[in-house]
Parts: C-alpha cells; sequence; structure tokens
C-alpha cells in the first residue's frame, strides 16, 4: 500500500504511479495504492513518484527511493544449467544476492508433452560460495533420457517471500554415458604419420542433444615440436599430422550436461628399420625453437621405447643440464630429432643412442651343440639382451678348437649379429671339438660360451650299406626286370600261342532263358538237317542226289564238316560248269581247309579240337 497526499479541492484529478521510470498503475481516483506483491523485488532500490493529471495540465511529486525488504519476490532463475550423477539430476542457476532459496521443480522426459508436470519442492543450496551458484538435486530419473525442466524460487530469510516467475522450459539432454567408438587409418612416410580418425557413439539419438567433439594429442600437448590446442569439431571424422614419436590421442564427447569418457588410442614410436648407431646428436649444440630432441630407453630386444625424455629449444640452459642427468650410461636410447613445418610435426633424424659404451658383459644366452655327424655339427644360441649389450653388437665370433695329442687347430668365424644358428662342417670323424662364441661391439668383445662336442667316428658307418649302394643295386634289378619282360613279350607268341576268342551272341535279350541254359549239367544233342538251296539253272534230282546226307554220317562230323562238304559241292559245280578253274579252286579249297583248321569248335563252353576226315 502506498498513500499521498495533495493541496487541492479538486476532484476530477487522477494519478499515474510509478516505480523508477516504469508506470505501474493508471488512472487512479484516489491518493492511494495497492501494489500486488508479485511486482515486488527484495533488495532492489526503488524511485517512487506519482503524476496527477487535470484536464489538460500535470504534475509530479518528488521522487522516493528506497529498498523493499518485508516482501521479497526474486527473479525467474538465470542461466540454468544440468549436469548427471548415476541417475541423479544437478539442477544449478545464478544465486539472488547470495541468498538461500527454496525451489520448486517441476520436469517430464522430452517428447511426452501430453504428460502432467512432475513436482519436486525442496532448499537450493550453493554449489560454491565464491560463485554464488544454486544447486538442487532431482533423483530417480533416467540419465539415459533427456527431460524438460522449469524452476522457480523464493527467499529464504524474507518475512513474506514471493514466488518468482517460472523460469523459460530447458531441455536436459541424456548423459553421454560411453566413449565413442573411434576406428584409425595410418599414412606413414618422409618422418611424417598421417591419422584418419573416424568415430561414432553407441547410440545415435536425439536425446544427446547437440554434441561436440574434442580432440587431443600428447605431442601437440607437450609442445613437441608444434604446440597446438585441443580441435573441437562437431563432424565425426578428423585428420591429425603426429611424429613418428610415440603419441596418444583421445577423442572425447561432450553436450550440454557433461563429457563422455575419452576414447584412447595408443600409438606406439615408430623408428625406421635397421637403425645405426648415431654419429652425431643435437645434445651439445644449438637448435632452433621450432626443434626438439626425444630420447627413448630401450630395455629389451623388442625395442619397446620406454621412459621418454624430452628436450625443447625454450628450456633454459640449467633445466637442460638437469635433464641431462637422467641419461643414463650403457643404456641404449632411441633417439629422435623433431622439427615443426608448415605446423605440422616431422622426425628428421632417428638412430640408437648410448651417452657411454662398452662392450657387452654377458655371454650368449642357451648356447647348445646338436646334430653330430661324422664331418658336421650345428650351434644355437639366442640373443644377449638390450641391456646386457652395453652398445650396439656388430657381430658374434665363434671360434673351433680341434682337441688332440699332438696340436690343437683353432678355426674362427664371424656371424652376423642378426643369426641364431650356424652349422660347421668339414670337421674330421671321430674327433673333439671345443667350440666357443661371444658378442662383439664397436667397443670390444664380450664373455665366451662354451660347447664340447665329438664327431661320430668312421667305423661306425662301415658295416652299413651306403645309400649309393643300396640305390644302384635297386636300379640293376630295375633294369634286369625291364629287359627281361621285354624278352618275354617278344617270344611269348611262340611259346604260348594266344587262344582266338570266342564270338559269343548276346544273351541281353533272354538273360533268364540263357542263364537256365547254362545252369544244366547235362549236353542235349538234337537232330539237326540242313537242306542246301539250290541253283535256279538246277534241276531238283540233281539238287537232290548232290545234297543227300545220311543221318548217320551227320552225328559223326563236325560244323566244320559240313561247311567242308557246302564248299567241296560247291567247288564241284563250279568245275563243272567252269572246266578251266579247276586249279584255282583247289588252291581256294586248301587255304579255307587251312583256316578252318586253325579254328576251335565251341560247344556250350568246351573247347574241342576240329576233327577232319
Amino acid at each position: 500500500m502506498c498513500e499521498w497526499s495533495m493541496n487541492t479541492t479538486e476532484n476530477h484529478v487522477i494519478f499515474d504511479f510509478y516505480m523508477n521510470d516504469r508506470k505501474i498503475e493508471t488512472n487512479i481516483k484516489e491518493t492511494w495504492v495497492e501494489v500486488s506483491e508479485e511486482r515486488l523485488f527484495q533488495n532492489q532500490s526503488k524511485d517512487i513518484w506519482i503524476k496527477a493529471h487535470l484536464e489538460n495540465s500535470s504534475c509530479s511529486s518528488p521522487r522516493r527511493s528506497g529498498e523493499l525488504r518485508q516482501t521479497v519476490k526474486y527473479r525467474a532463475p538465470q542461466n540454468i544449467s544440468g549436469s548427471w550423477s548415476e541417475n541423479n539430476l544437478y539442477l544449478t542457476w545464478n544465486a539472488f544476492n547470495g541468498s538461500l532459496a527454496f525451489a520448486e521443480v517441476l520436469f517430464r522426459k522430452q517428447g511426452h508433452s501430453t504428460e502432467s508436470w512432475e513436482k519436486r519442492l525442496d532448499t537450493a543450496n550453493f554449489t560454491h560460495k565464491e560463485n554464488l551458484m544454486h544447486q538442487f538435486i532431482v533423483g530417480g530419473l533416467m540419465k539415459d533420457s533427456a527431460y524438460q525442466v522449469k524452476i522457480r524460487h523464493q527467499s529464504k530469510k524474507a518475512p513474506k517471500p514471493l514466488w518468482s516467475e517460472w523460469s523459460p522450459v530447458v531441455t536436459v539432454p541424456a548423459a553421454l554415458e560411453h566413449p565413442p567408438e573411434v576406428k584409425m587409418t595410418k599414412k606413414s612416410g618422409e618422418g611424417v604419420r598421417r591419422l584418419t580418425l573416424t568415430w561414432k557413439l553407441e547410440q545415435q539419438t536425439a536425446a544427446f542433444g547437440s554434441v561436440t567433439y574434442i580432440l587431443k594429442d600428447t605431442q601437440s600437448s607437450r609442445g613437441c615440436p608444434c604446440k597446438k590446442k585441443e580441435h573441437h569439431t562437431k563432424t565425426t571424422t578428423h585428420t591429425i599430422y603426429v611424429s613418428y614419436s610415440a603419441v596418444n590421442i583421445s577423442v572425447i564427447a561432450r553436450n550440454e550436461v557433461g563429457y563422455s569418457s575419452p576414447a584412447i588410442i595408443q600409438l606406439p614410436a615408430e623408428p625406421a628399420a635397421n637403425l645405426k648407431p648415431c654419429s652425431e646428436t643435437l645434445l651439445d649444440k644449438k637448435w632452433s625453437r621450432k626443434t626438439c630432441l626425444q630420447l627413448y630407453e630401450l630395455r629389451d630386444e623388442d625395442q619397446r621405447p620406454e621412459n621418454v625424455i624430452t628436450l625443447m629449444a625454450r628450456i633454459k640452459k640449467k633445466e637442460r643440464e638437469r635433464i641431462r642427468t637422467d641419461i643414463k650410461d650403457y643404456v641404449r636410447y632411441l633417439y629422435f630429432e623433431h622439427s615443426c613445418e608448415s605446423g605440422k610435426p616431422k622426425t628428421v633424424h632417428a638412430c640408437l643412442f648410448y651417452q657411454k659404451e662398452g662392450a657387452p658383459q654377458r655371454e650368449p644366452p642357451d648356447f647348445i651343440a646338436f646334430g653330430e655327424t661324422q664331418i658336421s655339427a650345428a650351434v644355437s644360441w639366442r640373443a644377449i639382451p638390450v641391456a646386457d649389450q652395453r652398445s650396439v653388437l656388430t657381430h658374434y665370433n665363434l671360434c673351433v678348437v680341434k682337441i688332440s695329442s699332438q696340436d690343437e687347430q683353432r678355426e674362427c668365424f664371424n656371424m652376423s649379429a642378426s643369426l641364431r644358428e650356424f652349422h660347421l662342417e668339414n670337421l674330421t670323424p671321430g674327433t673333439k671339438y671345443n667350440i666357443s662364441m661371444a658378442g662383439v661391439t664397436r667397443m670390444g668383445e664380450g664373455p665366451r660360451a662354451f660347447q664340447t662336442i665329438n664327431t661320430m667316428p668312421e667305423k661306425s658307418l662301415r658295416g652299413k650299406p651306403q645309400v649309393w649302394f643300396i640305390l644302384g643295386s635297386l636300379l640293376g634289378l630295375l633294369l634286369i626286370s625291364g629287359t627281361g619282360m621285354c624278352i618275354f613279350k617278344r617270344i611269348r607268341p611262340k611259346i604260348l600261342p594266344a587262344v582266338p576268342t570266342p564270338v559269343i551272341s548276346d544273351f541281353t535279350t533272354h538273360p533268364a532263358e540263357t542263364q537256365e541254359m547254362l545252369q544244366k549239367d547235362e549236353e542235349e544233342l538234337h537232330d539237326v538237317m540242313l537242306h542246301q538251296l539250290y541253283p535256279q539253272n538246277k534241276s531238283l534230282p540233281e539238287a537232290t542226289e548232290e545234297a543227300t546226307v545220311l543221318p548217320g554220317e551227320w552225328d559223326d562230323c563236325s560244323d566244320e564238316g559240313v561247311e567242308k562238304e557246302r564248299v567241296d559241292s560247291e567247288g564241284s559245280g563250279e568245275q563243272r560248269s567252269s572246266p578251266a578253274s579247276t586249279k584255282q579252286a583247289s588252291r581256294e579249297e586248301e587255304i579255307q581247309l587251312e583256316q578252318e583248321l586253325a579254328l576251335l569248335l565251341y560247344r556250350r563252353g568246351l573247347v574241342l579240337d576240329l576233327k577232319m576226315d
């Protein structure tokens, strides 16, 4: 309630009520006005004044300043943000004048606009006293879902607190629980590795809202050799350039409520093949600010780098000297020189570095001899561990000493440092040998490993047939057997004449009948009478007289006999009809008779010699 007075007797005066320069009430006809509590604010200085109107004239009262303390109303919550912890949603907004507040939160799942709002009431605490932010925790939600939220608050200290207006509806996206799934392709060349990264979220849903991806790599963060800030992108692919040094690359997804756990790609150092010892380095020299040095300690045969030492030009001299003291004597390091060219890191030199060198401190491990024969043997070994080499191994030295009563003969061989087995040849049978081996660096020879062998004596092999003798004997037997087979094939027709193949009728049309006939045990003979066809120029009596055959004579004759009589008959006719061809017909009969003698008579599976009268 606000009241005022005025020295006038006019009854038609109209008043306007102002707070600061804002007109709160108009057309007031009394000298008082009641302002609703929702239009008042706490701890804000207000200029209150009245403007009077009478027909075409007006006047204003003096302005009076003051603060409202008893009845307090906050502004609607500003700068609302959310974050997830498990299934609890943490809401924060700006605190008003550092005072505690009582908050009311309405929420519902995004996309469920027809559902009613759920309500939570509680005290909004401070997140930190320094930044004066209210925090309200809504528990029991699902962090893989997005929610719509609106908030109002009121003072907890004012005697008559009023609720603020509702804040605009804020959408809180779902939490990014899982790291992005990242795939990488690599292309190396000229001291630079070009890495193409592609990734995706495990679940691509609208509940995550707007997602930004953050890419970091350890080479850029350390500034060796190029110093870059982390890369932010909304796309799902990115190309990055790194040197041959080891690097870790991380991809993180971020939305309005927080960050995903990082997806980390570890890329080991990639030294060139067949690295040689360093001839010179920049450790004791000056180099440009775009150059940096790295030394990786190598402890095993696979040369996996550990304990990297990084030196940059911007490091002060005292700090550089302190770092140099971390480099150990007799320890192998992978030395890299990197430069930053056109904003891309590049490895310009790589080699194997020893601050101080020496000869190997141990012999080749697992040195053994095996496979002894009369004149040969074999030896094998494992490589000397990198930690025991104390320099770059140049070769192995193998010595063979022949032990006898007269003298000792020594023969040595230098072998590549990459060999793990060697065969000794041209040894003396039945002889004892001492074999030794040592690793050699440019600083000298290390301790030797020893083995003693005995070659097999000659007599142990004399009693056994030689391989070539056995092979020769087998070859001779093969030649003899082959020659015998050839001779047998040539004389076989004379020793074993060939039996003519019988002409057997096709019994496929009467299989059952044929099988039944073959199964009979006794042979049946039937009387058969043959009649000769007579030429037309002969009379029937003549033909009958010539073709008459007694039954008894037919039974005693074979088929060949019948055929012979037929031929003789035909021949006689020809002789009668052509006396001039008698001699020729006789010759043909003899040839035919010889052919018939060569034939065999087959009757019901029996082979009978043809008997000719």
